[in-house]
């Protein structure tokens, strides 16, 4: 899949914005807070239904504005699709794949993107929070309809949390919240469907996982990942990550409910819902140790990066859209040269790649092939190549 054309429209710092990208790598120069990374945000946006910056899309509406838009060309061989999306700061956004209006969900059918930024350090050392989300936007591209059920399962999260805070307020306990049992029942169905589906990624990734780092850092220290899951007893929220041990052989229907009906006290008393997917938390390790708190800045680094190659690696294998653009922002500068060589390597491989840096110069030279600077949200005229001889 190529990105062949972006525009922008009230679009963070861009009034206006057209650019035309090329297969292979294309790469934005400009110095910090020119824009460079907006134009990876808006790419992926397309892919990921959010941004990698912010958990809000009223953000990414440039200052004065109600609403931003952002239009892509996309190639597959001969083919071309236009997905456009407005993105409001009040209300729902609407979406349009080659001027038919669609459902926001449908998008990521049409595109796939990967993208890599320094932000992501926060999947190796930040709360259980950061690895659902990378988990779960990884899930919505491999399986678009898993962006409808993730919706859902919020939405009745919402609600019987709301449930269980009157419920603390007025006093009950025990047993005497049978309207609970209503908001249980559509959890678990919801809850069960975005587990199982987090289950089959962890396990499909292990081996990309391990494949990448020993591309990217030059070496085996056994990367690995399971699920720490509030169903099974653990309680990540809690700082308590579970042990990896032997699968249950219970269907996740049967645990989830087990686990409702033991934590129902607790949750009366304390008006939230403690078990689901919500408390999960995806458990990373190298050396046999978890990343968080034992492995060391480049070893982050390194399990990070991996975790996206592994993605696009993932989505590669499994897309009839040939390979996902793959977007590096902003992530050579944060490498020793050794990786840089590495990452640049294995980003070759890919039919189109995305680069944004602050310095041309840090970016290898194989990826130099086609330079775009962008300054003060302006695309600048691409300049003569100068004259080697």
């Amino acid at each position: 899949m190529i990105v062949e054309q972006l525009s922008l429209v009230d679009f963070r710092n861009y009034a206006a914005a057209d650019v035309s990208l090329h297969p292979g790598p294309n790469v934005f120069v400009g110095r910090n807070g020119q824009g460079k990374t907006n134009l990876a945000e808006a790419i992926a946006y397309f892919a990921t239904l959010g941004s990698h910056r912010v958990s809000q899309d009223a953000p990414m509406v440039r200052e004065g504005k109600d609403a931003a838009f952002i239009r892509t060309r996309l190639g597959h061989g001969e083919r071309r699709v236009t997905l456009e999306i407005q993105l409001n700061k009040q209300g729902s956004n609407k979406a349009r794949v080659n001027g038919a209006p669609v459902k926001t969900a449908e998008l990521p059918r049409y595109a796939q993107v990967v993208l890599f930024a320094p932000e992501d350090l926060q999947i190796v050392r930040g709360d259980p929070s950061a690895r659902r989300r990378f988990s779960d936007q990884l899930l919505i591209q491999r399986a678009p309809r898993m962006a409808s059920v993730l919706q859902d399962y919020d939405r009745v999260l919402k609600q019987r949390n709301a449930l269980l805070k009157s419920a603390r307020a007025r006093g009950v306990r025990g047993d005497g919240l049978s309207t609970l049992d209503v908001w249980d029942d559509k959890l678990v169905t919801l809850g069960s469907q975005v587990i199982e589906a987090r289950l089959r990624l962890a396990d499909d990734l292990t081996q990309p996982l391990t494949d990448a780092y020993t591309a990217i850092a030059g070496a085996d220290h056994q990367p690995g990942l399971h699920w720490a899951m509030s169903v099974a007893g653990a309680d990540p929220e809690e700082d308590d990550a579970g042990a990896e041990g032997e699968r249950s052989a219970t269907p996740i229907h049967d645990q989830f409910r087990a686990a409702l009906a033991a934590r129902r006290a607790s949750e009366l008393e304390r008006g939230v819902t403690l078990v689901g997917p919500h408390r999960d938390d995806l458990v990373l390790k190298v050396r046999g140790l978890p990343v968080k708190g034992y492995a060391s800045h480049g070893e982050s680094w390194s399990v990070a990066l991996s975790l996206r190659l592994a993605s696009a690696e993932l989505l590669r294998a499994e897309s009839l859209l040939g390979d996902p653009v793959l977007i590096l922002d902003d992530v050579f500068a944060e490498l020793d040269t050794d990786r840089r060589v590495r990452l640049a390597d294995v980003a070759q491989g890919y039919e189109q790649v995305v680069v944004t840096a602050a310095v041309e110069q840090d970016v290898p030279a194989p990826l130099r092939t086609q330079v775009v600077r962008v300054d003060s949200g302006r695309i600048l005229p691409e300049a003569p190549e100068a004259n080697d001889g």
